[in-house]
């Protein structure tokens, strides 16, 4: 089972570039801490090139023992071009359990104009990668519950979807120990202002998507002096609980998918129907691929339906796959789901949203029953016929019997005092809705969240096409300067 995710749609569609930790010739660095070598490569992918450096910062397992035992944060960056350097930026994509050491070299193109003035930074988060990463199950047990149905109809289907979110979770404690009790966005935020320090940085500059802005706006909440430059993309509605953050989602995927149909010539609710319908039919019986041993079930192919709609320019390939999955074949439905599930053809999976769900279940108090759930159903299915089952379920399922407690209802990201916080919201964004950046530019507080909207589509703005997004974040993390609150770029 995977959710509907917190990450940037990079983190999904992009080749992995993956980057190690580890030695070579140090390099300087202002806070003393780090010693930056040569990042090395791993099994999957080579090292991301010579522009790049990687280093271990050292942290407490448990920010409540700053003097107990300590993990090793894995880091990556790449110097600054320019001659007026500001200092550094820092990095998360998203998830929470995407990795920085694999996205930062892929994203850097797109934030090419901000490397004149900054050292580009990321890291992979506690419980994530490189960092102490937790996996929870092997592949051949992940390949195995993609059978499992993850919108039971009968007792039995009940039975099982529970028994599995609960073995999940056995397997992450098993796997974790310790560390699943600290891995949560308050600790992550606590982290990056030790990064902060070892770079030598007065003020934190960061850039953060999606999940990333949950988590930035919780570090301005923290440490509201040591806030510099901070931009926040694809924001995640901090005022949501578990049950509103799924009735979000559902409302901003079938927003994008009435978007595609609209594409196509078709009508919205007859196109949504036509789907829904499909999917009930690959509930009764999954489709045959071309992969041995593999079939298109319902969880597969509503992931598979997901991915094209985090970008327009995905919209025909989901024409392409919808209409193979009409003639009977999940083929490309199935290679869509592998690219969101991060499996590659070998049958190896990656552990995105193992990091994801230890984080989110740490961070998230709130454990809705299969009761309560089929309470909400309607009303979900109500928001969207296609993916509101999926949603509903899946707030019971998700952290269902999970071995340790949440910490809150909704995350505080209230920051006084702070620099202004550059917040932008897409219209169109699937999987973190618009209102929800609304939401973040309120909470923050008056004078520090300004509020900037693109009527776009896809999931985050900057870098998405919109010369007037890129050039006003541009102006404002490389200059100062901060554009006027509630400024729309169409």
């Amino acid at each position: 089972m995977s959710r509907f995710v917190r990450w940037t749609a990079v983190a999904v569609t992009s080749a992995l570039l993956a980057a190690g930790c580890g030695g070579g010739s140090s390099d300087d660095d202002k806070g003393g801490e780090l010693s930056w070598g040569r990042c090395k490569a791993t099994a999957d992918a080579p090292a991301p090139g010579n522009d790049w450096q990687c280093a271990t910062l050292k942290v407490p397992l448990d920010w409540s023992k700053p003097d107990g035992k300590t993990i090793g944060l894995a880091l990556i960056r790449a110097r600054a071009r320019g001659d007026d350097r500001v200092g550094s930026l820092l990095f998360n994509f998203g998830g929470p359990g995407a990795s920085g050491l694999t996205m930062m070299p892929s994203y850097a193109p797109t934030v090419s104009p901000l490397r004149e003035r900054y050292d580009l930074v990321s890291w992979d988060p506690r419980g994530v990668g490189a960092s102490e990463g937790v996996r929870c199950r092997g592949d051949q047990e992940i390949q195995a519950a993609e059978s499992v149905d993850v919108t039971p109809d009968t007792p039995a289907e009940e039975k099982t979807y529970f028994k599995d979110a609960a073995d999940f979770g056995k397997g992450c404690r098993k796997d974790a120990g310790k560390l699943m009790a600290h891995v949560s966005t308050a600790d992550s935020a606590r982290d990056m202002d030790r990064i902060r320090d070892a770079l030598g940085d007065e003020r934190m500059n960061y850039f953060g998507i999606s999940y990333g802005t949950e988590l930035g706006g919780t570090y301005a909440h923290l440490f509201p002096k040591n806030v510099g430059r901070m931009t926040l993309d694809a924001v995640v509605d901090p005022g949501a609980d578990t049950v509103g953050h799924a009735q979000n989602q559902a409302r901003g995927f079938q927003r994008a998918l009435n978007g595609y149909l609209e594409s196509t010539g078709q009508d919205p609710d007859e196109g949504t129907r036509k789907i829904a319908d499909l999917l009930r039919r690959i509930d009764a019986r999954p489709l045959p691929t071309s992969t041995p041993g593999r079939k298109l079930t319902q969880m597969l192919a509503v992931t598979g339906l997901t991915l094209p709609l985090y970008s327009k320019e995905s919209w025909p390939t989901l024409t392409s796959a919808l209409d193979a999955a009409e003639r009977g074949d999940g083929s490309e439905l199935l290679t869509l789901a592998d690219g969101y599930n991060d499996r590659a053809p070998s049958g190896h999976y990656g552990t995105t949203t193992h990091s994801q769900r230890v984080i989110s279940c740490l961070d998230d108090r709130q454990r809705p029953t299969a009761a309560r759930t089929k309470e909400l159903l309607p009303e979900f299915e109500k928001i969207s016929p296609v993916f509101g089952a999926f949603l509903g379920w899946d707030t019971a399922g998700w952290c269902h019997d999970w071995p340790v407690p949440g910490q809150h209802d909704t995350p505080e990201v209230s920051a006084p005092g702070a620099a202004p916080v550059l917040v932008i919201g897409n219209t169109g964004d699937p999987a973190t809705p618009y209102e929800g950046a609304r939401r973040m530019a309120g909470e923050l507080g008056k004078g520090v969240g300004v509020m900037l909207t693109w009527r776009g589509e896809g999931h985050g703005a900057y870098g998405s096409g919109s010369d007037c997004v890129d050039s006003t974040v541009n102006a404002y993390l490389l200059d100062g300067s901060v554009p006027k609150d509630g400024k729309v770029c169409s």
